[in-house]
């Protein structure tokens, strides 16, 4: 038999420990308006006092990305010297560099000689034609003392033919007349000719001036060509920026295009990003950015959309997201003001990974979970 004691612990060990259902429910029901009469609260406080909630909101990873110009020789050479050193600030046009080239420098020599050779056949070339004018004046005049004898002869012979039939002169003395006349004639022909070979010479010399012309323009544009690649081996810098690196030192021989300094436009500052298919369509030029750097969490810096890709993408794996990447994105480009870059352009470091913010409705202020605009206060 069992007492009283043995049946009272039996129950009791039967018998489930904790609340009982209905006090469960209780607790549940009481959770879940404590959780909604606080979001309802967070709700509240965002549209009050804030007028936008994270639904308008888009972000995405990225980092501060600049101009890169690489500074190259056009020709081969030996670098002599170098004028700049990583981190100085140039301006545009300032010499950073000299590249020497003895192969330039002995080619301008022999185009310099060239072109004073070539002047110099200029001057003999024209020298010759005014002493071919010369010859043609003389023949000229010849032509006529030869013409006026022939007229003379004609008219000696015509006289004494008349008078050798006459019987006044002898046929002889009109026979020999005759003969004067025709070896007037052939010294006319004589000189006729001669003047026909002096036209032929100055065409000559005029063809001899403008072939020494050509040679001179030729020289002169080999000499200026060759003193370009000099002025080419004087590097200056192609933009205001910052020297990011040396790449080539003082004594090195760098090939044609070999980089020597890698400069950075500090003026021109961007962050790309991507954005999902999804929201990219509803992005436009011009629209506000805000990057917040991880460097300086409590700053935003404000930049706009310069450039939205027309072709979507895959996903680049630098990417990262919380959740799975879609495959097909859109990369976005937010250049900072340049202006607001030269007043800070010795904080500008490119590299730093950051966080853009967008907003779908421009209409609405900027969420509280995006900080303030304060870069004119970040010293």
């Amino acid at each position: 038999m069992t007492g009283p004691s043995t049946q009272s612990a039996t129950q009791s060990a039967t018998q489930p420990s904790g609340p009982s259902p209905d006090n469960q429910r209780t607790i549940f029901r009481t959770t879940l308006l404590v959780l909604a009469g606080a979001a309802a609260l967070a709700v509240f406080y965002l549209l009050k006092y804030h007028g936008a909630t994270d639904s308008n909101l888009l972000k995405s990873n990225g980092r501060i990305e600049a101009v890169e110009i690489a500074v190259a020789a056009k020709t081969a050479g030996r670098i002599k010297e170098l004028l700049v050193d990583e981190g100085d600030f140039v301006e545009a046009g300032q010499l950073v560099a000299t590249v020497a080239s003895e192969s330039l420098e002995a080619q301008l020599l022999q185009a310099q000689a060239q072109s004073r050779q070539a002047q110099s056949s200029t001057v003999t070339a024209q020298s010759q034609l005014l002493q071919r004018n010369s010859e043609k004046a003389a023949l000229q005049a010849l032509l006529l003392q030869r013409q006026a004898e022939l007229a003379a002869a004609r008219s000696r012979a015509s006289r004494t033919g008349t008078l050798a039939q006459t019987g006044s002169v002898s046929k002889q003395m009109a026979e020999d007349n005759d003969t004067l006349v025709t070896s007037a004639k052939t010294a006319v022909s004589a000189v006729q000719a001669q003047l026909e070979a002096s036209q032929a010479a100055i065409v000559s010399a005029e063809a001899q001036i403008v072939a020494a012309a050509s040679a001179v323009d030729a020289a002169s544009a080999t000499v200026a060509r060759v003193e370009s690649e000099l002025r080419d081996n004087q590097l200056r810098a192609p933009r205001a920026g910052r020297i990011q690196y040396r790449i080539a030192q003082v004594g090195e021989i760098v090939a044609a295009g070999g980089k020597v300094l890698s400069l950075i436009d500090v003026s021109d500052v961007h962050m790309t990003f991507f954005l999902p298919s999804a929201v990219a369509g509803r992005i436009d030029i011009g629209s506000e950015v805000r990057l917040v750097l991880d460097a300086l969490p409590g700053v935003a810096i404000p930049a706009q959309v310069s450039y939205v890709a027309d072709v979507a993408q895959f996903t680049p794996k630098t990417v990262e997201t919380a959740s799975e990447r879609e495959k097909l994105m859109f990369r976005v480009k937010a250049r900072i003001d340049p202006q607001l870059l030269l007043r800070h352009k010795t904080k500008v470091k490119t590299g730093l990974p950051g966080v853009a913010y967008l907003r779908l409705d421009r209409t609405e202020p900027w969420p509280a979970s995006v900080p303030p605009l304060v870069v004119e206060s970040a010293q």
